[in-house]
């Protein structure tokens, strides 16, 4: 076994507070956008229908991104250029919001933003896991994800308080500030993990041997002593299960522009809009820490499932409507969903395959996701414009239950098996 000096350690577990700081300036720059951009693309002539295009072809492009950067993160024994490219990328096109003139340049930004994400986020994912104990990779996640959406409160406060001013085009403007400061902190705070594995994620020599020369080594083993093959990675059937789940929820889970849309559609001003992002994403800060440690001590399976069914919640209330302070309260509840969600789900991915094979597991996971993301918000925005907007979130809560109940299924088959 290979064990990471002390000093090694140290170093590696600083990562974890640098991903955290590139993932709050970063979040900063796109959330000052971000939940401004449907009154924009109203002032550009878009609806609903542009919108959901818009996201469905981000998220599809970003999904191929996740997936052949899982399987770079694997094969390749240097990621930070992948993650600091990815930022630098990100944040150079944000500026041309400022002077597009058509939705469909909305479109090429949001294009080449969310390729940029997808080619960087699993890799960064890999390098948080590399960086602390197996223990502690729910918190590490849960962490970084408060980082980040806490950018994202400081994005729309900041919106809100640029709007008056200088108009929805200054804010495009003013997010290259943050922008450049998270390029700045990626290049000098990140540090390379590429190699480095602690006692509790230790990979034998055999590995580390396929790692650099799969062709000469093309088959390792696990743990367990199941073969791993370089060309067709082991994933156990715990990983494939888990991965049904929330790629049904995911059919349901399309971009969160409709719930700004819905928003609007019942009275609360476009001008607005960065507020709601605000109330939800102190709530997603607040408590994506807590999840993610909680996450290490208990059923990463149950607090998914209980995200899900808060998700439920939320989306039946946005369905029907039923007062403007219901709308709000019901955002504020909505970042739960997200804080007992992203990291956990992240954690239980990474701790339900062999340490060889992370990569390549998170790239699945993204990629099939996000293909079901990309029809959820193509699905919603045409339900949306052939039977109003009540049809389209009643939907999305109906298949969180089923999702959820899925999870908790899971959980209770290994509970009797342990037995």
């Amino acid at each position: 076994m290979l064990e990471t000096p002390p000093a090694a350690r140290k170093s590696a577990s600083r990562n974890v507070y640098a991903f955290g700081a590139t993932s709050f300036l970063n979040d900063t720059a796109s959330e000052m956008a971000y939940w401004v951009l449907p009154a924009f693309l109203a002032s550009l002539g878009a609806g609903p229908a542009q919108l959901g295009v818009i996201e469905g072809i981000a998220e599809s492009v970003a999904s191929f991104a996740k997936l052949f950067s899982g399987y770079l993160a694997d094969r390749l024994p240097r990621r930070k250029p992948i993650v600091v490219s990815g930022y630098f990328v990100a944040n150079l096109v944000k500026p041309i919001l400022a002077i597009a003139t058509s939705w469909w340049h909305v479109l090429i930004v949001r294009f080449v933003d969310r390729f940029s994400k997808g080619v960087r986020g699993t890799p960064r994912d890999v390098m948080v896991a590399e960086s602390v104990d197996r223990s502690r990779i729910g918190s590490a996640y849960g962490l970084i994800q408060a980082m980040d959406s806490a950018g994202a409160i400081a994005g729309p406060l900041a919106a809100l308080l640029l709007l008056p001013h200088f108009g929805l085009r200054g804010i495009f403007w003013a997010a290259v500030v943050p922008g450049l400061l998270c390029i700045l902190v990626a290049a000098l705070g990140i540090r390379e993990t590429g190699g480095r594995v602690s006692k509790e994620n230790s990979v034998s020599q055999t590995a580390r041997a396929a790692i650099k020369n799969p062709l000469a080594s093309p088959t390792l083993r696990d743990s367990a002593g199941a073969s791993i093959s370089w060309w067709r990675p082991h994933l156990p059937g715990s990983f494939y299960y888990v991965l049904v789940a929330v790629t049904l929820f995911s059919l349901g889970n399309s971009s969160d522009m409709f719930l700004v849309l819905r928003a609007q559609s019942i009275g609360i001003p476009a001008k607005h809009a960065p507020l709601l992002g605000l109330v939800f994403n102190i709530t997603y800060t607040l408590l994506s820490w807590p999840a993610g440690h909680f996450s290490d001590r208990f059923s990463r399976r149950a607090i998914a499932a209980a995200g899900y069914l808060v998700f439920a919640a939320v989306y039946f209330v946005f369905g029907l409507a039923p007062s403007t302070l219901a709308i709000w309260l019901s955002m504020a509840s909505y970042g739960l969903f997200y804080a007992l969600s992203t990291p956990v789900l992240k954690a239980l991915i990474v701790e339900t395959v062999a340490v060889p094979v992370r990569g390549r597991a998170l790239g699945v996971y993204f990629f099939v996701t996000s293909v079901a993301t990309l029809l959820a918000s193509i699905i919603t925005g045409e339900l949306w414009k052939h039977y109003g907007p009540h049809l389209p979130f009643y939907v999305s809560a109906g298949i969180a239950v089923v999702s959820a109940l899925l999870l908790l299924v899971s959980r209770r088959k290994q509970t009797d098996a342990a037995a």
